[in-house]
C-alpha cells in the first residue's frame, strides 16, 4: 500500500493497496496501521465504520461537520462512485480548493479527506457501496450539509441525480452557511 498526497486539499492523500490477484479474483490491504503513520496521521484515532449502499444516479453530500470536523477514510468497496471533496478550511493554504475522484471497488483505493473539508459522491454503477472511517463518534447536532451544485464550487457531477435525500435537497450554499456561523 501506498499514500499519495493530493495536491488541491492540503494534508489529503490517496492510499492505493497493492492487490494480489490470481485465477481466483483479488486480494488486497485497505487499511495499513504504518502506511497510515507514515503520513503523520494518527491511525488509532478512527473511532467509528459506517457503510452506505446507493444505486446510480443517488447523490449524497456535500456533507461535513461543525466544531471540531470530522476527518474521514472513504472507500468505494463495490461499484463505482464520483467522489468530491472542497477545502473549507479558512486557514488552509488550499482554502476552496477542490478535488474529485473516481473510487472503485476494483482498485480499492481509501481517500483521506481531513477535518473541515466538505464531502460528498455520487454512484456510477447500479449499486455502490461506500464505506467510511471517522475520527469521532457522530454527532447529529454538528452535521452541516452544502448544496451539491453551489455554483461557487462548480462540480461536475457525471450523472443526473436521480435520487437523495431531503436535507440535502434543502440544502443552503455555502455563501448561506457562513452566514449562519456568523450569528
Amino acid at each position: 500500500m501506498k499514500a499519495i498526497r493530493v495536491p488541491e486539499i492540503d494534508g489529503a492523500y490517496l492510499f492505493e493497496p497493492t492487490p494480489y490477484a490470481d485465477e481466483r479474483g483479488f486480494f488486497c490491504r485497505t487499511f495499513d496501521a504504518d502506511v497510515i503513520r507514515s503520513v503523520g496521521l494518527d491511525p488509532g484515532a478512527f473511532v467509528q465504520d459506517s457503510l452506505s449502499r446507493s444505486v446510480r444516479g443517488v447523490l449524497r453530500g456535500l456533507h461535513l461537520r461543525s466544531g471540531a470536523g470530522e476527518a474521514k477514510l472513504v472507500r468505494c468497496s463495490y461499484g463505482r462512485i464520483f467522489d468530491a471533496v472542497v477545502d473549507l478550511r479558512a486557514d488552509s493554504p488550499t482554502y476552496l480548493g477542490r478535488a474529485f475522484f473516481e473510487l472503485s471497488g476494483e482498485t480499492q483505493v481509501t481517500l483521506y479527506i481531513p477535518a473541515g473539508c466538505a464531502h460528498g459522491f455520487q454512484a456510477l454503477t447500479d449499486t455502490a457501496d461506500t464505506s467510511y472511517r471517522i475520527d469521532r463518534p457522530h454527532d447529529p447536532s454538528e452535521d452541516v450539509t452544502i448544496a451539491f451544485d453551489d455554483p461557487e464550487f462548480a462540480i461536475p457531477w457525471p450523472l443526473l441525480v436521480t435520487s437523495m435525500s431531503q436535507r440535502d435537497r434543502e440544502a443552503p450554499s455555502l455563501a448561506e452557511v457562513l452566514k449562519q456561523r456568523e450569528k
